[in-house]
């Protein structure tokens, strides 16, 4: 079961808000297993049923990331901005993704920087760059937190108290010039509140980075058009420079079965009956709110209790009884059973 090893840590990671797990997310390949035939399965002994076990479930906590209309729209519009913006030496154009929780912001964000990143390493081979930053807006931010992000990235060491928040901005920026960045990715930007003194603060500051940098910048937040980011003369600046994708729920529609066979594909379970998943689409679709983030969970935690419980299948008993995010058992409290919808189409 050597082969099985590695699938089987513990999986714990670096943050891709460090450029070592940045690196990381980039290099990584899409998670990979493959299930042992059934009359090998049946004979494993305790400890290699084990291993396998964990490394079944490792899978399962990662499984495929899936090219949504959402990823794709985001990498579409990231790419075109990006080109725009190669020799501007003004105003740059930017890129803001909103809307609720759970609908694929932040995978869209990541996968549109990881795109770009493998882009530049094929155009320009051995030559050793810094193309892409990912940081998180801090929250009740200040200029000088929002710096410290940037610097933590670069690995530049623990801020003191004695550093000047603009000597920060500068040396980051320099390295940033240096290696080579075009690509600047801001998450969790509905932190950032332009009706308040803290929110101007912050927000003059990644305008400062914005001027400094010669770089696209792509944002992506909780409903920001209603937190207060173009709010005043600042949200003014914000809006009249940057390009709005929101994103939703997903429709009762083809693209929501197709989301739901491309997870069930994916599954690496010995007695599920493909095609069992399809069958529940409206149900999923009824139990998640149609939000693609508690669809990949609810799948991923039936999929490892099937494998816990060894009943290694997913059926809508099991799918009843797994307990997803608050906010998509409060959409569903209504229904006629406890985990939401009937039992039936």
């Amino acid at each position: 079961m050597e082969e099985f090893d590695a699938a089987a840590g513990d999986g714990r990671r670096r943050p891709a808000t460090t450029l070592e797990g940045w690196r990381w997310f980039v290099d990584s390949e899409p998670a990979q297993l493959e299930l042992l035939p059934d009359e090998t399965w049946k004979t494993l002994n305790e400890v290699d049923r084990w291993v396998y076990d964990e490394a079944r479930m490792s899978y399962h906590s990662e499984m495929i990331v899936v090219a949504t209309s959402t990823v794709r729209e985001v990498a579409k519009q990231g790419r075109l901005l990006t080109v725009i913006n190669r020799r501007e030496t003004g105003a740059r154009r930017g890129l803001i993704v909103s809307g609720p929780q759970t609908t694929g912001k932040t995978t869209a964000l990541k996968q549109l920087g990881r795109i770009h990143e493998l882009r530049v390493r094929a155009q320009h081979p051995g030559v050793s760059r810094i193309p892409v930053v990912y940081v998180t807006t801090p929250p009740k931010g200040s200029p000088r937190k929002l710096a410290a992000e940037f610097a933590r990235f670069l690995g530049l060491g623990p801020i003191k108290p004695r550093h000047n928040v603009t000597d920060i901005a500068d040396a980051v920026c320099q390295i940033l010039i240096t290696e080579g960045c075009d690509l600047v990715l801001i998450d969790e930007i509905h932190n950032l509140n332009n009706g308040t003194s803290a929110g101007e603060d912050l927000s003059d500051h990644i305008k400062y980075f914005t001027e400094h940098l010669p770089a696209t910048f792509v944002y992506a937040g909780i409903d920001v058009e209603n937190c207060g980011l173009f709010t005043g003369v600042r949200g003014k600046q914000i809006a009249g420079r940057c390009v709005l994708l929101n994103t939703t729920s997903y429709p009762f529609q083809t693209e929501w079965r197709s989301l739901v066979a491309t997870m069930e594909d994916a599954l690496r379970l010995h007695g599920h009956e493909p095609g069992t998943l399809v069958r529940h689409a409206r149900y999923l679709h009824t139990r998640t709110g149609g939000m693609i983030g508690s669809l990949s969970h609810l799948i991923r935690a039936a999929a490892t209790t099937a494998i816990l419980e060894g009943t290694e299948k997913i059926d809508l008993r099991l799918l009843k009884s797994v307990v997803i995010d608050h906010h998509a058992e409060s959409a569903t409290s209504g229904t006629n059973e406890p985990g939401g919808g009937d039992l039936q189409e």
